[in-house]
């Protein structure tokens, strides 16, 4: 059996406003009706002895990760939980620990949730072609046969030999990022791939190699993962055992130092989406070279990549561009420089603003929230609450609210009163007084809160009861 353990733990900060932390580009639908989470999910249909899915994410990405995956209907293992992040050496070896132990014999397929791959048939047979070796004990790889020489990527260099889709070689270097000088070389020689970061090998084969060479790490995860505890449908490691875990990839904590690594091509549309520029480079473009999603107009505009998500978007004149705009922001940037769009993030994390980390609509387990409008001692919300879910019961220190149902019908606890509430009906919640959203119908339901008071922060809440094991 083939377990896939998904990696979802990035930040994707270089696909920013549309990426942020609270909300990443994993979990965002990049390309189409499906996020790119469950892109991975589905390109493994069709491989044979696939197993159930391991999935390892951050603690604040927790309930998205649930529901996304519910949503293709995946057959998961588990949701492993990290409380910081420790690069993709201690992920994996997570899962191989619970693995050596729940699944004796299976192959894990280590892959990250944010990479795309367009043909998947291609995808499946280098999978299959690497069975044989990872099954007999190799640690195996997947290398991307290059179509440039590009200098953003590593590179694995294999044992010479013609290329061949799915034949495996052994590796005999792992490359940095080259310059355009060796990146032109490595694409010539043909015994150099870009580094896909996606793994197939035995749990156990892979502990032992990380046992050898880092057992420092080895033994914090196992500290991490025997202290750690089941929440709800999730397993959240241990804090301070984690914490206190090396921080370091696959390929430098394992790959680089085994003498048993092996390199399977692979062609089949692999990007890493590493930036704007490189979704304009894969979808499909019209015949002014643009690539445009959303509400986009356009005169005299050639080769860019225009993304409206709440807004139209019109663009005159310009060449090489991207313009991407979100409820609450806009990036332009020439393709040429769109790279440097994280000293735009640092920026705002060093004013302590909040477009890095949130869209204007927050994603709760309940359902969604969106901040309309907002003053020194008022704010306004828009509340979509999920059929069958519920807020947590709370109170607030510092603000009161009046909410309004806009569609659907609530049942609102407030102290020990019980109210049913329909269309353009309301209710007054005072400061200080406990209560709880409901939503008992079977559609959404849509409501409209003002808050006031002197203080309106999200941190102003006090849980007292919550289906969702936030208290």
């Amino acid at each position: 059996m083939i377990i896939p353990v998904i990696l979802s733990g990035g930040a994707g900060t270089r696909l920013w406003p549309l990426s942020r932390a609270l909300y990443p580009k994993q979990l965002l639908p990049i390309f189409g009706e499906w996020t790119m989470l469950q892109d991975t999910v589905q390109r493994l249909s069709g491989i044979e002895r696939i197993g159930p899915v391991i999935c390892v994410c951050n603690d604040e990405h927790r309930f998205l990760v649930a529901e996304q995956l519910r949503e293709v209907e995946a057959d998961t293992c588990t949701i492993i939980l990290e409380p910081c992040g420790r690069n993709t050496a201690p992920a994996a070896a997570i899962a191989a620990l619970m693995l050596v132990e729940s699944r004796p014999g299976a192959l894990m397929l280590v892959m990250p949730a944010d990479h795309v791959i367009l043909d998947r048939k291609a995808f499946g047979d280098s999978i299959e072609s690497g069975l044989g070796t990872a099954d007999a004990g190799g640690l195996v790889t997947f290398g991307i046969k290059p179509r440039s020489p590009e200098t953003g990527y590593g590179y694995i260099r294999a044992e010479s030999g013609s290329w061949k889709p799915g034949a495996e070689r052994r590796v005999t270097e792992f490359v940095e990022k080259p310059s355009q000088e060796r990146a032109e070389s490595y694409l010539a020689s043909g015994d150099y791939f870009w580094n896909s970061g996606m793994f197939l090998f035995r749990p156990e084969v892979y502990l032992a190699e990380l046992e050898s060479a880092h057992p420092e790490m080895l033994e914090a995860c196992r500290n991490a993962l025997r202290l750690a505890k089941r929440d709800l449908d999730f397993l959240r490691l241990d804090e301070e055992s984690f914490a206190a875990c090396p921080s370091d990839s696959i390929d430098y904590a394992v790959m680089e130092k085994t003498s048993n690594a092996f390199v399977v091509p692979l062609d089949a549309g692999w990007s890493d989406v590493g930036g704007w520029s490189v979704l304009w480079d894969v979808q499909d473009r019209d015949r002014d070279g643009n690539v445009i999603r959303g509400d986009v107009l356009v005169h005299e505009v050639h080769n860019s990549y225009l993304h409206a998500t709440s807004r139209l978007v019109a663009a005159v004149g310009l060449d090489d561009h991207v313009i991407v705009e979100t409820a609450d922001a806009v990036l332009v940037a020439s393709k040429e420089h769109v790279h440097e769009v994280k000293a735009i993030v640092d920026q705002l994390k060093m004013q302590n603003r909040e477009e890095p980390l949130i869209h204007r609509r927050v994603y709760r387990p309940w359902g969604s929230y969106e901040t309309v409008d907002q003053g020194e001692r008022f704010k306004v919300k828009r509340i979509t609450v999920k059929a069958g879910a519920a807020l947590s019961l709370q109170k607030h220190n510092h603000r009161a609210e009046h909410w309004i149902v806009v569609t659907g019908t609530a049942l609102v606890t407030v102290e020990e009163r019980r109210v049913a509430l329909i269309e353009n009906q309301s209710i007054y919640i005072p400061v200080g007084a406990s209560h709880r959203l409901e939503n008992q119908g079977e559609v959404p339901l849509e409501l409209i809160e003002v808050q006031s008071g002197g203080y309106l922060g999200e941190d102003d809440i006090i849980r007292l009861e919550d289906n969702y094991g936030r208290l």
